[in-house]
């Protein structure tokens, strides 16, 4: 089917008080394994690719990006793609031509005011190229650019400034800290769910989970009653394929065929997205 717009998937979690997921892909297997999984629970999904993603591929975009999408458009369902996490003006401006229908533009390390016309210029530029755009607010925990805990005085996100970020900004969706950390490889978080309802009633767009690889299923659940509609999901993913090539190459330690190990590191992935949309379906 053809590539699913992300402002589609987000749209109709919302109207049902639902949500979508969203896996990031580092890989040509990140990719393969979040689609395949997906058709599997017969879930929609948004495929995501980051800046770090496309830091590690020498820093071109498209080669990534376009595999992906023609990944999507031979799916069983619906499959957005999304690149998350933009920080370069440069590689936002590339995201329409390769594929995006939606961007994350990232520009929380700067001071308040810089951040709210960076934030707006980017969005109008997005609107202008017909995509959606997230924005994130508050602290998430476990960026490399912040010793933070999400869990110190002042790093959760206040929901009449979060009103006030959205009104200014004009962004479609806001990710928003309240005790998630991105890179846990343990599935240990508690999130604020009274915090994540007062955001939903303050703010006037779709609310965003980052680093819910380290929230455990029944927190999630809850977190999307409470009113939370796009979950991101990326360290999960890491764990499962990192653990599965390990185990092959224990076995096998002079295997040199990455066949061998990349193609069960890449049906772990599928499980692993397939059990966590089952999981948020539940």
């Amino acid at each position: 089917m053809p590539l699913v717009p992300t402002t589609d998937l987000v749209g109709r979690a919302a109207a049902g008080r639902g949500c979508v997921a969203a896996f990031n892909a580092i890989t040509l297997e990140h990719a393969e394994g979040i689609v395949s999984g997906a058709e599997t629970a017969g879930r929609p999904v948004i495929v995501q690719i980051s800046e770090n993603a496309v830091r590690y591929h020498g820093g071109r975009l498209a080669p990534l990006a376009l595999a992906a999408a023609s990944l999507a458009r031979t799916a069983a369902v619906g499959v957005a793609l999304h690149l998350d996490h933009v920080t370069d003006v440069g590689l936002l401006h590339q995201a329409a031509a390769t594929g995006f229908s939606s961007v994350m533009f990232d520009a929380g390390a700067l001071p308040w005011t810089d951040n709210l016309a960076a934030t707006a210029a980017a969005a109008r530029w997005a609107h202008e190229a017909g995509l959606w755009i997230e924005a994130e607010l508050g602290y998430v925990g476990g960026k490399p650019d912040s010793p933070a805990s999400a869990h110190a005085d002042g790093v959760r996100t206040d929901p009449a400034e979060a009103a006030d970020y959205v009104a200014r900004t004009g962004v479609d969706a806001l990710a928003v800290a309240v005790g998630s950390s991105h890179a846990m490889t343990q599935r240990s978080a508690h999130l604020d769910h009274a915090l994540i309802a007062r955001l939903r009633e303050a703010v006037p767009v779709p609310l965003v989970l980052h680093g819910s690889s380290g929230v455990p299923d029944a927190e999630l659940r809850a977190a999307v009653r409470a009113g939370m509609t796009k979950i991101n999901i990326g360290t999960a993913l890491n764990v499962s394929l990192t653990h599965t090539v390990r185990d092959v190459l224990r076995e096998e330690p002079a295997l040199t065929d990455p066949r061998r190990y990349l193609g069960p590191a890449r049906d772990a992935v599928a499980a692993t997205v397939r059990d966590l949309l089952t999981a948020l379906a539940a």
